[in-house]
């Protein structure tokens, strides 16, 4: 399922219009921070699906009724470019525990494959799993981490946290993950011949932490 985070009037547009700019994104630290805004708004919507149990609080005067999550969820990115997306996500659901997943593009002469190095998560089991990652160009790095995460028990349900997403990288996700829930800014209509989306934004994780070498 489809889940739209801006509507042509809203901060979440106004944020991702300043995510593309290229004489805004000069400014680092203004893009890390407005990925972290959305990963905020996506952390609202995302609590509004779950779970709740009434729980009995002493105010200074009374006692009365509120409540709180069934489960706590896990919040998992894909580094590096996901880290400001999984802060702003953090920010809010400020309980939950963290996994976490290393994965990259590397370039060879057929192109590209994903290459996975490193992944840690805490038991799943009956949890909310939110993974995020600011862009979903393909989609192959989401389902090559999500496997490797279930392998640590099976969630409640599964929620993709995205910026940015092509068409093509949706769709693929939505057949292999029919039951994934997919929260997305905007979804741009094709990618390059580099597999990179277009219009996009270029390259999220240079964009916040800077130019890496190419493997």
């Amino acid at each position: 399922m489809i889940h739209h985070l801006s509507e042509a009037h809203s901060l979440v547009q106004i944020w991702i219009s300043e995510l593309r700019d290229v004489a805004i994104q000069q400014d680092r630290m203004r893009f890390r921070r407005n990925i972290e805004r959305i990963g905020e708004v996506a952390a609202y919507e995302i609590s509004k699906t779950f779970s709740y149990q009434p729980i009995a609080i002493n105010t200074p005067l009374a006692t009365t009724t509120s409540y709180t999550l069934q489960q706590q969820p896990v919040i998992a990115t894909i580094l590096r470019a996901g880290i400001p997306l999984f802060q702003g996500l953090m920010n809010y659901l400020d309980k939950a525990d963290s996994a976490f997943v290393a994965a990259y593009r590397k370039h060879d002469e057929q192109g590209f494959h994903i290459e996975q190095s490193y992944v840690t998560a805490p038991n799943l089991n009956g949890r909310p799993l939110l993974i995020a990652d600011p862009m979903l160009a393909t989609g192959a790095s989401f389902i090559k981490a999500i496997p490797s995460l279930l392998a640590n028990g099976t969630p409640s349900e599964l929620h993709i946290v995205c910026v940015i997403a092509s068409q093509e990288g949706i769709d693929f996700v939505q057949k292999a993950l029919p039951n994934a829930h997919i929260w997305v800014g905007a979804i741009d209509p094709e990618l390059n011949d580099k597999s990179y989306i277009l219009p996009g934004l270029g390259d999220a994780g240079d964009l916040c932490f800077g130019e890496k070498l190419q493997n």
